[in-house]
């Protein structure tokens, strides 16, 4: 085969429409737009327009926020690490951190902070580097003979310190 005789599939790909070129073509006149009306016109934008009347998205009560500043974590469960040392993708003997985690395809960046929880169960002794960490998580890591550092402090809950 020769760059010369490389070709697409047949079907890949298609000429466009060339509309209102006459009556003879088959989307001559009014170019596949129907009759009149609003919606055969040009700049049309009626997605949630009823006539006049209070659109549904605007009759139904709203409810919550989305909080701008949450943390959105990667999970890893105690149980995926000990599948990932078990299929030796992970190594017991060197730390796991998010680097190890992305080689092993537990995760798909670094750039996401990871959080460890606790489903599952854990044999291997390992040391995990996390941004955090349920406590049970780290119960059962520890329960195994290894350790669990956590990156980031989580801020105390508001109740905590009202009631000290």
């Amino acid at each position: 085969m020769q760059l010369n005789q490389i070709t697409d599939n047949r079907g890949a790909r298609k000429n466009r429409k060339r509309v209102g070129r006459g009556i003879g073509s088959g989307s001559g006149k009014t170019a596949g737009a129907g009759m009149k009306g609003q919606k055969s016109r040009s700049g049309v934008a009626i997605k949630g327009f009823e006539g006049g009347q209070m659109p549904l998205h605007r009759r139904l009560p709203k409810r919550g926020f989305n909080n701008l500043f949450r943390k959105h974590y990667q999970i890893v469960n105690v149980g995926r690490l000990q599948k990932a040392v078990d299929a030796k993708k992970l190594d017991a003997g060197k730390p796991v951190d998010a680097e190890a985690l992305v080689a092993a395809g537990l995760i798909k960046s670094t750039k996401t902070a990871v959080r460890l929880l606790a489903k599952g169960s854990l044999s291997a002794n390992l040391k995990v580097t996390v941004a955090g960490a349920s406590k049970a998580a780290i119960a059962a890591v520890e329960g195994a003979g290894g350790t669990v550092t956590v990156t980031e402090v989580a801020a105390e809950e508001p109740a905590a310190e009202a009631s000290s």
